[in-house]
C-alpha cells in the first residue's frame, strides 16, 4: 500500500507509487556503487600486498565520496569532432538500461518495484539497453580505441547472452515461474530448498536436480562476467590496448555514470543468481522475527539476506579480477561458442529429461 501523505503529497496515487518504490532504489545504487568501488580497492589491496586507500577518513572509507565529489566538478568536455547528441545520451543510456532492471528484483516479500510475471524475461530483456549505450559512447566519441572498445563488447554481450539465458532456461523449466519473487517464495527459508540444491522437491527428483543446477549456475555466473565486462572477460577496456576502451573520451560526471552502471550491473547479475538459485530473500537459518513473534522484523531480515547474498557474489566478481589474466579476443569467443554454449544445450536437455521423467 501507497502511503497516503505520498499521493496527496505529489498529488496522484501513481506518481506517488513510482517515488515510494524509485527512490529507494536509486538511494541505494550510489551508496552501494561508491563502496563497491571501494571494497574492490580494498580486495586489490589486500591480494597485492598492499594496503590500498587510507587517508581520507577512518582506513580511507571517504576516499570514494571524495572521488565523486572531485568528478562533479570536472569540466565536461565534449570533443570537438563527437557526435554531440548522441555522445552526450550514451551514458544515461546505460545508466537507465541498469536502473530499470532493479524494477523486477525482489529485496523482499513486500518490497519489489514491479512484481510482474515476466521478471527474469524483462530484466534480461531491459538489461541489454547498456549494448545501444556502449555502441553509443564508442562511435559517437569518434575515437578509433573507442570504437574497437565499443565493438567488442558489442560481440562480446551479444555472444554471451545465448549460454546465459540456456542457464536460465534450465533453471525456469524445473520451477516453472519466470516471477523472482515466486521463485523466491518457492525455496523456503532453509538453505536446503534453494535450488542449487534441488529446491523444494522430494525424492530421488531432488538429488538429480542438484549437479544439473549447479552447471546451471556455474555456467550462468560465467556468461554474467562477460555481460559486466569483468575479467577474464574485460577486454572492451583493455587498458594495454584500448587507453579506456569505449569511454576513453568521457570526463567528469559521465565519466562517472558508466562506473556506476558497471557496479549497478554487477549487482544485478548477482541478484539474479541468488533470485533462482540461492534462495531470494528467504533466511538461509529460518527468521529471528519468527522466533521472537516480531512480524515487522521478517522484511528487514528479508532485505538484509537479499543484499549480502548479492554483495558475496559482487565480492566474488572481485576476487576474480584480480586472481585471472584476461583473455583473447579468439579466447573469449572460443570459450563461449565452444565450450559453454554446448553445455547449456546439453545441461538444458539433461534437466528437461529429469523434469518430464
Amino acid at each position: 500500500m501507497i502511503p497516503d501523505y505520498l499521493a496527496e503529497f505529489f498529488g496522484n496515487k501513481f506518481i506517488g507509487y513510482l517515488i515510494a518504490a524509485a527512490l529507494p532504489l536509486f538511494l541505494w545504487i550510489l551508496p552501494y556503487a561508491l563502496y563497491a568501488v571501494y571494497a574492490e580497492r580494498k580486495v586489490s589491496a589486500f591480494m597485492q600486498d598492499r594496503i590500498g586507500p587510507n587517508r581520507v577518513g577512518p582506513k580511507g572509507l571517504f576516499q570514494t565520496i571524495a572521488d565523486i565529489l572531485k568528478l562533479i566538478q570536472k569540466e565536461d568536455i565534449v570533443p570537438a569532432s563527437a557526435d554531440k547528441p548522441l555522445f552526450v545520451m550514451a551514458p544515461y543510456v546505460i545508466f537507465a538500461g541498469t536502473f530499470a532492471a532493479f524494477a523486477a528484483l525482489p529485496f523482499s516479500s513486500i518490497y519489489i518495484g514491479s512484481n510482474i510475471n515476466l521478471g527474469v524475461f524483462y530484466i534480461m530483456a531491459v538489461s541489454s539497453f547498456s549494448v545501444v549505450g556502449i555502441l553509443m559512447a564508442g562511435w559517437a566519441g569518434n575515437n578509433k580505441y573507442s570504437l574497437y572498445g565499443a565493438m567488442r563488447s558489442v560481440a562480446q554481450i551479444v555472444s554471451y547472452e545465448v549460454p546465459a539465458l540456456l542457464a536460465i532456461v534450465s533453471a525456469v523449466m524445473v520451477i516453472g515461474s519466470l516471477n523472482l519473487n515466486e521463485i523466491s517464495e518457492m525455496q523456503t527459508a532453509y538453505f536446503w530448498n534453494w535450488w542449487i540444491f534441488g529446491g523444494p522437491v522430494v525424492g530421488i527428483k531432488k538429488f538429480l536436480l542438484i549437479i544439473p543446477m549447479t552447471i546451471a549456475f556455474i555456467i550462468f555466473f560465467i556468461a554474467s562476467l562477460a555481460e559486466v565486462n569483468r575479467t577474464p572477460f574485460d577486454i572492451p577496456e583493455a587498458e594495454s590496448e584500448l587507453v579506456a576502451g569505449f569511454h576513453t573520451e568521457y570526463t567528469g560526471m559521465k565519466f562517472a555514470m558508466f562506473f556506476l552502471a558497471e557496479y549497478g550491473n554487477m549487482f544485478v547479475v548477482s541478484a539474479i543468481s541468488v533470485s533462482i538459485f540461492f534462495g531470494g530473500w528467504q533466511s538461509p537459518f529460518g527468521y529471528l522475527g519468527n522466533s521472537l513473534g516480531i512480524s515487522w522484523l521478517i522484511p528487514v531480515e528479508q532485505v538484509f539476506w537479499f543484499l549480502f547474498k548479492g554483495s558475496l557474489l559482487v565480492l566474488v566478481q572481485m576476487w576474480l579480477r584480480w586472481t585471472l589474466p584476461r583473455l583473447r579476443v579468439d579466447q573469449l569467443m572460443t570459450v563461449c561458442w565452444k565450450y559453454l554454449t554446448p553445455y547449456a544445450f546439453i545441461n538444458l536437455v539433461l534437466i528437461g529429461i529429469i523434469t518430464l521423467f
